[in-house]
């Protein structure tokens, strides 16, 4: 069941060729609704970390050469060259969008589906943009948060041309197992509206879900993982705890 979950916010391969084929044109770009359901227009430059990946997730630049994003977007660890990088833009299909091939991959190290939802790619040139640092404590867990992906506009839509964004409040552990008993505490953190409406969607997979520090800076606090649908009253959005596997990602994006 958790399996059908987690992939209601990836983009399998049908939904990859409904990107190319419908949601890229301008005419149905401009009259669909936002995608991260219930979002509004990203500016351009707003969100410079973000990154589409070429198998339909999300992803951040956690550093200049590595992007992270969720570890069942990815299959398995080693070395693969098959993923494309697309970054700098809000517009996928802009003359300015900044495109790198992958080289590496590494899926989180015990990942078996349950939890453990992160993932880094390692790129084959630096792309000279802002990064997004991670939380690597609990203290950023708390509040309302951002979301912003290219994912569909409403469940079981097309993936999108634009980047949105979305605010969703913090939701606890407590309050999450009501809706998702077999949530991993720990390793996820929830975020959503009782009463629904917004949430992140199919092809948002491993986008970040961030907010400001002390300092006024983005941090990045959780990874789109899964949920029940998208933006159901009482199915908040689960994210991976980025805080709880702040250390293992550190060590190992240093290996790469």
């Amino acid at each position: 069941m958790k399996q059908l979950l987690r992939v209601l916010k990836r983009c399998a391969a049908a939904g990859a060729v409904a990107l190319a084929a419908i949601s890229l044109s301008p005419s149905s770009a401009a009259a669909a609704p936002p995608p991260v359901v219930g979002g509004t227009p990203a500016a351009q430059g707003e969100f410079p970390f973000m990154v589409r990946l070429s198998m339909g997730c999300g992803g951040s630049l956690y550093a200049k050469d590595i992007v992270l994003t969720a570890a069942h977007c990815v299959n398995g660890s080693g070395n693969n060259t098959s993923i494309t990088a697309t970054a700098g833009v809000v517009d996928l299909q802009s003359s300015n969008a900044i495109k790198v091939r992958s080289t590496k991959v590494l899926q989180a190290p015990g990942y078996n589906g349950t939890g453990k939802d992160w993932a880094l790619i390692k790129l084959a040139k630096p792309i000279n943009l802002p990064t997004l640092k991670i939380a690597d404590t609990t203290a950023y867990n708390s509040g309302t948060f951002t979301v912003a992906g290219w994912g569909g506009t409403r469940e079981g839509g097309a993936q999108q041309r634009y980047l949105r964004k979305a605010t969703v409040p913090f939701v606890s552990d407590a309050s999450c197992k009501q809706s998702y008993p077999e949530l991993v505490a720990g390793e996820e953190i929830c975020a959503g509206f009782p009463q629904g409406g917004v949430d992140t969607c199919q092809g948002d997979s491993g986008g970040p879900m961030f907010r400001k520090d002390n300092g006024g800076a983005w941090i990045q606090v959780g990874i789109v993982s899964w949920g029940q649908g998208c933006a159901r009253p009482n199915y908040p959005g689960v994210y991976s705890e980025v805080s709880t596997f702040a250390a293992t990602i550190k060590s190992e994006a240093a290996k790469l």
